[in-house]
């Protein structure tokens, strides 16, 4: 059983906390990353911590031709493919990116998987697949009805994941994700992107003075009016990465998961827990609207725990805490 894994994506927020992850379970990771919005710092830090022979980094797009990375690492036994364009507003605005980077580059890293015959992957979706919805939880046979460009691209990814599943004998999990909050507890690598997409890192960087804190969310039928989301860990998702990884070394068969918490926070009841945990009040500045909202998202995270034996660890107060040192240690992200 190799323990090599392909990791796309590698130097954003998610990626190079699973890179972080890998290297301490033991896999040799090749990192893959055109560092378009992704960083090398990252990446230099753990290959210090871990040794060149155990991170091997290319700099590449997945739109591009992948076949020397392959050729030139024949163990890799799996690709965990985190790579893509993220924010739903941008896909609003610029839907051609996220269709060619989103499904282009993964059709083209499938096709070129199979090519040198490795074929288990472990795909990064998301909840924005599902669309609106009346539910108060959702289950993974939810309709899947995005709402905006970037979660079509990803839904449209996992069917041709699908049908290389049951055509050309591809093996997969793919994880739906809901919100990605937090950086790893040592503060050693975190979200670097300025502005964050993510709530909890703007809230906790607008608390540590860092930067203005802008409210962007359109008003919602929930209590407070501000939409309800389920807020995981980034460990704890990438712990749900790594037992997919194994799951498909063993053996296991094809799935489509839900990684969140199974419960659910409205913004402005995050921002109150910021405020409680770090002792400032938030200047509530209006910011735009995002576009391509919907009003309740919180996973039910049952099969994730039949199947892969996963579940969260990791509380809001633990997100937010690790924040708060990942930003003390890097107020600038990667760029110091």
């Amino acid at each position: 059983m190799s323990k090599v894994v392909l990791v796309t994506g590698a130097g954003g927020y998610i990626g190079s906390v699973a890179t972080y992850l890998f290297l301490q379970e033991g896999f040799k990771v090749i990192a893959l990353d055109n560092f378009s919005t992704g960083f090398k710092q990252p990446l230099e830090t753990l290959q210090e911590k871990f040794g060149k022979d155990k991170l091997k980094i290319f700099e590449r797009d997945t739109t591009s031709d992948l076949s020397e990375v392959f050729e030139q690492e024949r163990e890799i036994s799996t690709v965990v493919h985190y790579a893509g364009s993220w924010s739903v507003n941008e896909s609003m605005q610029n839907p051609k990116k996220y269709f060619e980077n989103n499904v282009g580059g993964s059709l083209n890293l499938l096709s070129t998987m199979l090519k040198f015959g490795v074929k288990n992957l472990v795909f990064s979706s998301t909840c924005a697949v599902y669309g609106n919805s009346n539910d108060s939880i959702i289950s993974e046979n939810h309709p899947t009805n995005p709402t905006n460009p970037y979660g079509e691209s990803k839904r449209m990814t996992e069917k041709i994941v699908e049908w290389y599943g049951k055509l050309l004998g591809l093996n997969y999990v793919t994880l739906r994700y809901f919100n990605v909050c937090g950086a790893t507890h040592d503060g050693l690598i975190g979200d670097s992107k300025k502005p964050s997409v993510h709530l909890m890192q703007n809230a906790v960087r607008g608390a540590l003075t860092l930067e203005p804190f802008y409210l962007t969310y359109s008003e919602v039928g929930t209590p407070d009016k501000s939409p309800i989301r389920d807020y995981v860990n980034v460990v704890d998702l990438n712990e749900a990465h790594l037992k997919a990884v194994n799951y498909l070394l063993e053996g296991g068969s094809s799935k489509i998961i839900n990684i969140g918490t199974g419960s659910g926070n409205s913004v402005l009841e995050l921002i109150k827990k910021v405020e409680e945990i770090t002792g400032k009040i938030l200047d509530k500045n209006k910011g735009e609207s995002r576009k391509g909202e919907y009003s309740r998202a919180v996973a039910s995270i049952k099969k994730a725990k039949e199947i892969l034996n996963w579940e969260p660890k990791r509380s809001l107060e633990d997100s937010i805490k690790s924040l708060i040192t990942w930003y003390k240690n890097h107020p600038n992200g990667w760029e110091e």
